[in-house]
């Protein structure tokens, strides 16, 4: 059997099962850890419950998949996650979903363990978004769960640094209601309204134009290039006002 006929043959193995996302349905692809309670808390033991390295390096893996070939028009990362808004318009890999998800979980997995010193594994998942609403929704969405998980955590870890145990910390925390996780942390001189907006909120990345003096190469003359760079914002807009902001993307 010749080469071309083997490989038609076999190609289809790998192929029979593609999915591609129609044209002009938005993606978002979300990033998750594996196992980064373990690696973060007992592996290296960052600061608990937030550590700025550790937010630092999420946010150098984000500014890297806004890099390295997908056009992403707003990256949004807490805790262990990661979210990607890709443009409407993308094309790369003929939109097809094993692709996005094989290589940005890839990309995001190298770039983390090279910060770390160390394996840090992510997987990927792909949403795929008919409207501009629910576009806002995911990012709303996941902008509430980082709000929610950043209270349960300086609730949980405040305990566990007084000597409970896991289960006493966790024993504790259950049916306790979000008014009652706030007033343990008021107890104990912690008013988690005045904690920084990046632990509750999460972080945003975007793209900003800036103007940068340079040299006409054909006069010699100094003139003004608009260049392009990625912004951080550690203070991300709420509520309704969050989801305006995620619809300028747009």
């Amino acid at each position: 059997m010749k080469f071309d006929e083997l490989d038609a043959k076999m190609r289809v193995f790998e192929t029979a099962h593609d999915i591609c996302v129609l044209p002009k349905v938005f993606m978002v692809a979300r990033l998750d850890g594996r196992s980064f309670t373990r690696l973060t808390k007992e592996v290296h033991q960052f600061e608990a419950p937030f550590d700025e390295r550790m937010r630092e390096m999420m946010v150098e893996t984000t500014k890297h998949l806004m890099n390295c070939g997908f056009d992403v028009v707003f990256g949004y990362t807490q805790s262990d996650e990661i979210s990607l808004l890709l443009s409407p318009e993308i094309k790369t890999f003929d939109r097809k979903l094993r692709k996005f998800n094989s290589v940005l979980a890839g990309e995001a997995s190298a770039k983390f363990s090279l910060l770390l010193g160390d394996l840090g594994c992510f997987d990927c998942r792909i949403s795929e978004l008919p409207t501009v609403n629910l576009v806002c929704d995911y990012f709303r969405w996941r902008n509430e769960d980082a709000h929610r998980n950043s209270l349960n955590a300086w609730c949980y870890w405040t305990l566990r640094k007084e000597g409970k145990t896991v289960r006493q910390a966790t024993k504790t925390l259950e049916k306790m209601s979000v008014a009652d996780k706030n007033e343990l942390l008021f107890q104990r001189g912690i008013n988690f309204n005045d904690l920084p907006l990046w632990q509750k909120r999460g972080t945003g990345l975007y793209w900003e134009t800036y103007e940068k003096e340079a040299v006409n190469k054909l006069t010699g003359e100094k003139v003004l290039a608009t260049r392009r760079r990625i912004k951080v914002d550690y203070e991300l807009p709420m509520r309704d006002d969050y989801s305006k902001f995620i619809e300028s993307f747009l």
